[in-house]
């Protein structure tokens, strides 16, 4: 099992904070099934600043780490980046990680209160560059919660979308889990990753994710999760399903 998403680096944002916990993250993704993960520290994330040079060493000196302790995990260098207006500029600049080393695909945080307003160019901008913009875990964002068909306008235009496993689990509460299963149901969602930020509430919860989809949605539903996962750190073409509606109304409130 491949993991897109995991605050495993030690000591640059709110994951793991030591070597030594970044391998008990690592000995509990291997007890979980995964075999690969993307490291995805913060980026442009409050006092968070992990640029690519600084990312790729850290990755190199947890996976000597890894080698040295027997532990059979392979991590790659990755970022979760929060959303700026300079992304592009920086893409540039080299000091972006994509999911894969042809740079199509880039993980990309919204606030969890809003969308900027630049957001839908910025986009159209990433795209008509041959980039791909991924938004994580679209299901705990505010905007998202109350109105899904604003998921659905971004998939529409060529944006993909990764659910966190915990949200569908379970996790995050009943309300978030109950959008997340719609966001499946309703193809908005492209592949599932942990977000695990340590061995504890942060934890990684993908073997049961995998079996909550099967049993929700059956072995085809997984395998496109899965297949999804490897073409996104492969660089080979997405073709998502065509997303449809979730029925528009207050998932939090009691109106």
């Amino acid at each position: 099992m491949i993991d897109l998403h995991c605050h495993i680096l030690p000591g640059i944002d709110d994951g793991a904070s030591t070597m030594k916990e970044s391998m008990k993250i690592a000995r509990l993704a291997v007890a979980e099934g995964i075999t690969h993960i993307l490291a995805t520290p913060h980026h442009m994330n409050r006092n968070w600043m992990n640029e690519k040079s600084k990312v790729v060493e850290l990755v190199n000196e947890v996976q000597s780490e890894l080698d040295r302790e027997g532990i059979p995990l392979t991590i790659y260098p990755g970022q979760e980046v929060r959303i700026y207006g300079n992304i592009l500029e920086d893409i540039e600049k080299d000091k972006l990680l994509f999911t894969d080393e042809l740079q199509q695909y880039l993980l990309v945080e919204f606030p969890t209160a809003s969308i900027p307003n630049f957001t839908e160019r910025l986009f159209y901008d990433l795209q008509t560059n041959g980039k791909t913009p991924i938004i994580v875990h679209p299901e705990r964002n505010r905007v998202i919660q109350e109105d899904p068909h604003k998921l659905k306008e971004f998939v529409q235009h060529g944006a993909l979308a990764q659910l966190t496993a915990a949200s569908y689990t379970g996790g995050f509460g009943k309300q978030i889990q109950k959008l997340s299963k719609q966001m499946i149901d309703a193809d908005l969602v492209h592949f599932i990753a942990s977000d695990a930020h340590n061995t504890t509430n942060r934890a990684f919860h993908m073997k049961e994710a995998h079996n909550l989809v099967m049993k929700d949605f059956g072995r085809h539903k997984w395998h496109q999760f899965d297949q999804t996962t490897k073409d996104l750190i492969n660089g080979d073409v997405v073709i998502p399903p065509t997303p449809t509606n979730i029925a528009k109304k207050k998932f939090f409130g009691l109106f």
